[in-house]
């Protein structure tokens, strides 16, 4: 029988965000392919450092020993390499035990395309240029950016922090607001309150990752010593009265998250140097995301990814 991957989360991540490249990627800026290639077959038994994404990764498929049947996560790498090359990563990640056994080594040519082949839900690396790519082609991407957060070893919950507009929503609210104005988007979304948002780049992710919030939930309610490993939550710079459409949308897809934050535009590194997720998504580089990459590992999503009906 074929392996079904069509009823997993999948992630697809370049390892870039997996691990620690800089070394490499200079000489390949500097010197060309060719002594990339030497240079990684040199050192091809040279164990990588943790990348910013490494958290998350490790956490996420650590979710899968609570379902041992039906193994829910799966992470595929995605890569420019060709398999040759390609080596060091695998025995870095055979290294740190990590549950990683597919790839797509594309030799130069663009992995991007066999993001539907593999069901990936979000492809993430810290090279611009592929998630700029990825995005034009029609695919949810995530650029992870450099991060001083430490990531805290023996916490074994996953916590996954998502804006809203432009992440898990799509953005016209937010380009009420850049087009008209803080009063008019007020008044938009007042008007508005009980019509939910269309979904946005990552509204696939979240639908899934609810899926596995609710195995919990089964799981807790047949056995009261079992306890919560996957968080959720939403830090948007929303307030009220534009949080009842955001309500109102996450009824209509019948998803509930575990903290919800309405910042009003606040600061939110105020709350996620508190709440220190292991991983947060926001389509605003600065302020946003500026403010939260020393408390959490961090993502850019570009506004115009792949809109998926949750």
């Amino acid at each position: 029988m074929a392996y079904q991957i069509e009823d997993k989360l999948v992630i697809g991540v370049a390892s870039s965000a997996l691990f620690e490249l800089d070394e490499a990627d200079e000489i390949f800026r500097r010197d060309g392919l060719a002594a990339y290639r030497a240079y990684q077959l040199e050192h091809q038994h040279d164990i990588l450092k943790k990348g910013v994404a490494f958290p998350f990764v490790k956490r996420l498929l650590a979710l899968n020993k609570f379902y041992p049947e039906t193994q829910p996560v799966e992470v595929v790498l995605l890569s420019h390499n060709d398999p040759d090359t390609g080596l060091r990563v695998f025995n870095s990640i055979q290294h740190y035990k990590l549950e990683i056994v597919r790839a797509a080594f594309t030799t130069g040519d663009s992995p991007f395309k066999y993001i539907p082949a593999y069901n990936v839900s979000l492809f993430l690396s810290a090279n611009a240029a592929d998630v700029q790519r990825a995005n034009a082609e029609g695919y949810a991407a995530g650029q992870v950016l450099e991060s001083t957060a430490e990531d805290e070893e023996g916490d074994d919950e996953l916590r996954i922090a998502f804006d809203f507009d432009g992440v898990i929503a799509d953005d016209s609210a937010e380009s009420v607001y850049k087009n008209s104005g803080i009063d008019r988007f007020y008044a938009v979304e007042k008007a508005k309150a009980s019509i939910p948002h269309s979904p946005g780049p990552l509204a696939d992710l979240f639908a899934k990752l609810a899926k596995l919030h609710k195995l919990e939930d089964e799981k807790m309610a047949a056995d009261p010593a079992c306890r919560r490993h996957l968080k959720t939550s939403i830090v948007t710079a929303r307030s009220a009265p534009a949080h009842e459409r955001m309500v109102t949308t996450l009824r209509a897809w019948n998803i509930t998250v575990d903290q919800t934050f309405f910042l009003g535009g606040m600061d939110k590194g105020r709350i996620l140097a508190i709440l220190k997720p292991h991983i947060f998504f926001d389509d605003q580089v600065d302020p946003h995301l500026t403010s939260a990459s020393q408390f959490t590992p961090s993502v850019y999503i570009p506004i115009g990814g792949k809109i998926v009906d949750p």
